[in-house]
């Protein structure tokens, strides 16, 4: 018998959805690359690939459980570190329409800690695995694909200070994030405009990381003051790594909170709930304010194409961007991981489509109907408010309203908006009598 050729993949972007890709694609090749255009090891962990890194990064609960599964002993690593951790319910203050949600408990771990230190420790874990190789500092210029446009045979990249070079590829997965260049890439092939959607909600956000004393806390590890319809304004006050606290304040339409200290305080100070505004009052800044946009949620649908080159996937913020105040992106990239690995399973050649069905269906859709259902509660955000969606609308409004009375329903809703749990059970006839009740 003749010696097995060894089989490679290649993923573009180093950010977590490569991670998490990288991880899964090692079980199954012999050779995974990872490639980005930054600096990965280097010093700097506010990387240039990721401006919104400054920001708050909320890791749902079960984004925390598919990385324990992937990285064994990876929470424990993480707390041991700095990150802080409790109950996802009982030790998380949710206040939505200024009523404060019942704190019970959940079963469910709560992680909080910033997105280069989550990302720092996954991607320690990554480049442990013996079989991957990393190269950073290197700029992405083109696909290789074969001779009848079929398949995707590996990918050209300009290494820092070197020549294009081919890196050959049974495999190549696109984790480039939002600025992907697939939809041109294929359009180029000849395979046609991938259909996109978006949604305007011309969110803006500005972040300020602060020492605040853990009694000013009363226990928890993070409030959340969730913006509503009444007042389109929220913020997340959060323990993270490094003895600091995060603070992330948010608004949409273009009321974005302003970046001098005043100014930012008293956009706080507005919000529905007065809890961050008192906490910030025995707290030390550590630095200015901080901004950033986020225009428009963004869907490519790669599941309706009605052909794709093999060899080749997107993963991540190149087929799914949201609503960031939904802290739902890194757990996507998750639960996109799981998909990836149930495709690549036993060596077995790829189906594209096959793929972005099930990630459509696995990890997209009930993420991204929620997150445009949940924008279109705001009056000013344009979008068609279909029957469906405003009984939807007065469904999780009445839901909100008993969570903040009832520990069951509040466990449910809360396990829920973690993504551990789908939202049908809200349905289930004990909690949704109480829910119809009020």
């Amino acid at each position: 018998m003749g010696k097995r050729t060894p089989r490679r993949a290649v993923v573009l972007g180093g950010g977590i959805a490569g991670l998490f890709a990288t991880r899964v694609l090692a079980d199954q090749f012999d050779q995974v690359t990872l490639v980005d255009r930054d600096h990965l090891t280097g010093p700097n962990l506010l990387r240039r690939g990721l401006p919104q890194g400054h920001h708050l990064h909320g890791l749902l609960s079960r984004g925390q459980e598919i990385t324990e599964e992937h990285f064994p002993g990876i929470t424990e690593k993480m707390v041991a570190d700095g990150s802080a951790i409790g109950d996802a319910s009982n030790d998380v203050r949710w206040i939505i329409n200024g009523k404060r949600l019942v704190q019970t408990d959940s079963g469910l771990a709560c992680l909080t800690a910033s997105r280069p230190f989550f990302e720092s420790h996954i991607r320690e874990r990554v480049l442990a695995l013996p079989n991957v190789v990393l190269s950073e500092l290197t700029d992405i210029s083109r696909l290789e694909v074969s001779d009848d446009g079929r398949t995707i045979r590996g990918v050209w990249v300009f290494p820092e200070g070197e020549h294009e070079t081919l890196l050959p590829a049974d495999l190549v997965v696109d984790a480039s994030g939002r600025g992907s260049r697939t939809p041109t890439w294929l359009e180029d092939l000849g395979y046609g405009r991938v259909p996109e959607e978006k949604h305007k909600i011309g969110m803006g956000y500005a972040t300020r990381y602060y020492r605040i004393p853990d009694a000013a806390f009363e226990g928890d590890i993070s409030v959340n003051t969730v913006a509503s319809a009444g007042v389109p304004r929220g913020c997340i006050c959060q323990k993270i790594d490094g003895g600091r606290a995060i603070v992330t304040a948010y608004g949409i339409l273009g009321d974005h909170p302003p970046t001098d200290p005043d100014g930012y305080l008293n956009f706080i100070k507005s919000l529905a709930a007065p809890d961050i505004y008192e906490i910030l009052q025995s707290a030390e800044a550590l630095n200015d304010p901080v901004a950033y946009k986020f225009p428009t949620n963004l869907r490519r649908h790669y599941q309706l194409m009605s052909d794709f080159p093999a060899g080749f996937l997107v993963i991540g913020d190149g087929v799914a961007s949201f609503n960031p105040s939904y802290a739902q992106g890194m757990t996507v990239s998750a639960l996109g991981s799981v998909v990836l690995r149930k495709h690549v399973a036993d060596r077995r050649p790829v189906h594209a489509l096959a793929y972005f069905r099930d990630l459509a269906a696995d990890a997209i859709d009930g993420c991204w109907d929620m997150a445009v259902s949940a924008d279109l509660a705001f009056p000013g955000v344009e979008g068609e408010r279909t029957p469906e969606i405003m009984e939807t609308h007065d469904f999780i409004s009445r839901t909100q309203d008993v969570a903040s009375r009832d520990a069951a329903v509040s466990r449910a809703f809360q396990r829920v908006i973690g993504l551990v749990d789908h939202y049908t059970v809200l349905h289930e006839p004990e909690l949704e009598a109480k829910i119809l009740q009020g």
